[in-house]
């Protein structure tokens, strides 16, 4: 007996306090404030009431306020009109249960039905299925959270007691005026036909409401429904991910001019539209040998590349994702190839290089620009290396979409990139040979215009 009560525990504690209490304190996968600057989400539980609703709906529209009501299923059969009329009138409808009951005392498949009835009630009376729920009491269970992803689970910031008569509409306005604040979602009850409430109670709300709501439009408070609610956080929520990353890539390319500085990096072309910088090391890595032969041992001397993070910052701005922006980051670095061959054949520093060198997470498609690509080695400079890597990536670049497949993972995994110094130099002759194209097709046309003006010279003196 002591062993199945103890088993009765362990599964109420798992199924149901629990995830009450992480939701409840944490707000896990539930809404329950909001983050803006002149508005308050009003809620409605328990309704409709044959009596109070209505009367509730004309105050609301007096004041031009918007609310959200939770329907209990069983109460809006036969009063369709109030549900039709809420839709009209701007409001939101959201569900809670057939029968005002806890999700805690019903089985999962039965807390699916009396939300599929309820839903259905709504869409019966309205025309549309509603996308809320907020569970009686507030009271989930371990499987609220994945079987109802559809729906969007609404709790509340401010409760008052509002189900008990005795609480009177002073009393209850009090406590209210002490929640006039911008984000607040107020529990409220527009029926008193439940369980522990007293049917006459909204009578007190509708008296201590109308107070709140004057006194909250004299301070320019707008009382909106929760799907605006819900809207203007995300966007507020948006904002302030923005400003935060705006600081962090900021500190970061501080991080990297004071890196150049310390470490003697130079940079490829102009400062202003630089793809990479470079520095001239000893390489001391595993021997690499490359396909088209020669090779890299410990001791040789590289030219390690760095990207250039501001040119990096600016093209994740505008890509998808990191790999949209990884494909953009290496056309800038076939542009600029043929600057580093030349910068590279013009510095002393680097005349006894064997092969550039670098690690990156932006390697797909490198192969086809002369690079080679090798897997780090494994061990403390890799490890280091992934994670330096990936939170430069987070930071530098738009990572909102989630990468799926493994071709796309791959993509952005650190890997280290080599190209032989033979490789390199193709770069600057393969310029010389467009330059000496380009001045040679220059030199054509103006003899052409020169031919032509002499032929033309007499004319165009006499105009």
């Amino acid at each position: 007996m002591e062993n199945l009560l103890l088993w009765g525990l362990y599964v109420a504690t798992f199924y149901a306090f629990l995830p009450g209490l992480i939701s409840r304190t944490f707000g896990f996968r539930v809404f329950k404030k909001g983050l803006v600057e002149k508005e308050i989400a009003l809620t409605f539980d328990d309704g409709p009431d044959p009596v109070y609703t209505a009367q509730l709906l004309d105050l609301l529209a007096r004041y031009n306020a918007k609310a959200t009501f939770f329907i209990v299923g069983s109460h809006a059969e036969g009063q369709e009109h109030l549900l039709r009329r809420m839709k009209d009138e701007g409001h939101n409808l959201g569900v809670h249960n057939y029968v005002h009951k806890s999700n805690w005392l019903m089985r999962p498949r039965t807390v699916k039905r009396q939300i599929e009835r309820t839903l259905d009630i709504i869409e019966h009376a309205t025309g549309s299925r509603s996308a809320y729920y907020r569970p009686p009491w507030g009271i989930v269970n371990v499987f609220d959270y994945a079987k109802f992803g559809h729906l969007q689970i609404i709790l509340w910031s401010a409760m008052f007691g509002d189900w008990r008569m005795r609480l009177g509409s002073e009393r209850l306005k009090k406590r209210m005026m002490k929640k006039l604040k911008p984000g607040e979602v107020l529990l409220l009850h527009d029926c008193g036909m439940t369980f522990g409430a007293d049917k006459e109670a909204p009578l007190n709300m509708l008296i201590a409401l109308e107070g709140y709501l004057e006194e909250g439009v004299k301070r320019g408070y707008r009382f909106i429904a929760i799907d605006e609610m819900i809207k203007l956080t995300e966007a507020a929520k948006s904002m302030h991910r923005s400003v935060w990353k705006k600081v962090l890539v900021s500190l970061w390319l501080t991080w990297e001019r004071l890196f150049h500085f310390l470490f003697r990096l130079k940079t490829v072309g102009n400062e202003a539209d630089a793809a990479f910088h470079y520095r001239v090391i000893t390489y001391n890595g595993e021997d690499i040998a490359f396909a088209e032969g020669g090779n890299v041992v410990k001791g040789d001397r590289v030219a390690e590349l760095h990207f250039d993070n501001k040119m990096l910052s600016s093209i994740a701005a505008t890509s998808k994702s990191p790999v949209a922006t990884g494909i953009r980051m290496l056309r800038e670095v076939e542009q600029a190839l043929p600057l580093l061959a030349n910068q590279l054949a013009a510095d002393s520093d680097a005349k006894d290089i064997k092969a550039v060198y670098g690690v990156t997470m932006i390697h797909r498609g490198a192969d086809r620009l002369g690079f080679e690509i090798f897997q780090l080695p494994e061990g403390l400079f890799a490890k280091s290396t992934r994670v330096y890597l990936r939170i430069l990536i987070k930071v530098l670049t738009n990572t909102k979409k989630t990468v799926k497949s493994n071709k796309k993972k791959d993509a952005v995994s650190p890997r280290m990139l080599l190209m032989p110094v033979t490789t390199v130099r193709r770069y600057a002759t393969e310029q010389l040979n467009r330059m000496q194209d380009i001045t040679e097709a220059v030199e054509r046309s103006l003899s052409a215009a020169a031919d032509e003006a002499a032929q033309l010279g007499t004319k165009t003196t006499a105009i």
